[in-house]
């Protein structure tokens, strides 16, 4: 089953809000014969944009091939959040890792939310970048945990930008019935995925970028200069990164192993007008505490954005708004009956540790995916690493790859009954408050 095409029609986004208020496009035509360059990226998501743009800030020559369109996959459909820190915490890095080495990857992750700021502003991408991003808890036990790690990031990073929200605070903010505490990280923030996305094209077309929609990578020959095979051409390039994420297919078997797709799913109401303050009272993303998380969001014209729900086997359900809807009503109970407008699903790269995985494939491939639901900034800023790990700066790309990245066990054919075990088991701790 190749992911590129289970659920979607070729070369089109999915009938999502953000596909319906996507800012003007260019279109980029296929490859068609070979094509020689620098650097061949494979992928058109926030990772190959944002490496193409910055090895053509550069100097180098860049082809960025995409299966379908810019911004096509997770990079798209997202929930827009734009997080601090790394997606595990750092109190895990530390015990997995050692405190020096998790010390840097803060500095890393927040390197990668400043990267995404600095880009917005740099380029105008228009994509309603706004600050503010809460965490909620829905036991005591969670909010308490939540409280402690705040004060963590305060004491050992000085990083005093979030808020410590007691149950009223919270309330104050969001005001579902599920919630008890919280925090708020002011320096967080949310954004329209897609547009940024984009806006990211557009700037690495303008950087001399060329780049290639509706092609197809079919494989990757190993040599000096590599050979990028699509359907319809090739290109030969001295390095080649490998940015696909949850649609990398066969592509590669190391990054296969470590890197398992999954997916997620968000629905759109109607807009709530009047009705919006009683779901956020501030304009600020919210993700909760539970294994199976929920997180929403207003958009710009007031509709509430809300991602969740369970789903196992890699096509679609038939009906996403009742699989999302379930999660939405137990937050917001008095939206059971609102209209919901735009429901759609993706598939995002999730690993073991639930950090990203970044490896050398070879002297020349670099690839980087595995942002496990946090990949705004770090695949913003993955692209960024092996940007520079190319131009021989490779600090920051070695740091990341030395976090340790397993295979799933039982490879292909296993891997994916096992998540379903362990992710009913979890949905079931979240259903009954454990």
């Amino acid at each position: 089953m190749n992911l590129l095409y289970s659920n979607d029609k070729p070369g089109e986004y999915p009938n999502s809000w953000y596909a319906a208020t996507a800012n003007p496009q260019e279109q980029f035509e296929p490859l068609n014969g070979s094509a020689r360059a620098d650097v061949c990226v494979v992928g058109g998501g926030y990772t190959g944009l944002s490496a193409a743009l910055h090895l053509a800030e550069a100097g180098l020559s860049v082809v960025l091939i995409e299966a379908h369109k810019v911004g096509f996959g997770a990079s798209g459909r997202n929930g827009g959040q734009l997080g601090s820190g790394q997606r595990m915490g750092q109190d895990g890095l530390g015990a997995l890792m050692g405190t020096d080495e998790a010390d840097k990857l803060w500095g890393l992750a927040e390197d990668a939310k400043a990267l995404v700021k600095d880009l917005i502003a740099r380029h105008s991408i228009e994509c309603d970048l706004k600050p503010g991003v809460a965490e909620t808890g829905s036991s005591v036990g969670d909010v308490a945990e939540l409280h402690e790690y705040a004060e963590l990031l305060n004491t050992r990073y000085s990083y005093d930008k979030i808020d410590i929200l007691d149950a009223a605070a919270c309330q104050a903010i969001c005001p579902s019935p599920d919630y008890k505490g919280g925090i708020l990280d002011r320096d967080a923030a949310h954004l329209h995925p897609l547009n940024y996305a984009l806006g990211l094209a557009r700037a690495a077309a303008a950087a001399g970028v060329r780049i290639y929609e509706k092609s197809l990578v079919q494989s990757v020959e190993e040599g000096q200069p590599a050979i990028v095979h699509t359907d319809g051409g090739t290109v030969q390039a001295d390095h080649v990164i490998l940015a696909c994420n949850g649609y990398l297919g066969s592509l590669n078997r190391q990054v296969a192993r470590r890197v398992m797709p999954i997916n997620n799913f968000i629905i759109a109401t109607k807009p709530l007008g009047a009705e919006a303050k009683h779901v956020l009272a501030q304009d600020v993303a919210v993700a909760d505490s539970k294994f199976v998380v929920n997180y929403f969001r207003l958009s710009a014209d007031k509709r509430l954005l809300f991602g969740g729900g369970e789903s196992y086997g890699y096509r679609f359900p038939s009906d996403i708004t009742s699989v999302v809807r379930k999660p939405m009503n137990r937050v917001f109970p008095h939206l059971k009956d609102v209209q919901i407008d735009y429901a759609w699903g993706g598939t995002l790269g999730i690993t073991m540790k639930r950090m990203p995985y970044l490896a050398r494939l070879a002297p020349n491939i670099l690839s980087a995916s595995g942002y496990s639901g946090h990949g705004v900034g770090t695949a913003t800023h993955a692209g960024q690493l092996m940007a520079r790990a190319i131009q021989g700066q490779a600090d920051g790309f070695d740091t990341m790859a030395r976090v340790p990245a397993p295979a799933f066990p039982g490879g292909a054919g296993l891997r994916t009954p096992l998540l379903v075990l362990a992710m009913t088991w979890y949905a079931l701790r979240d259903r009954l408050g454990l």
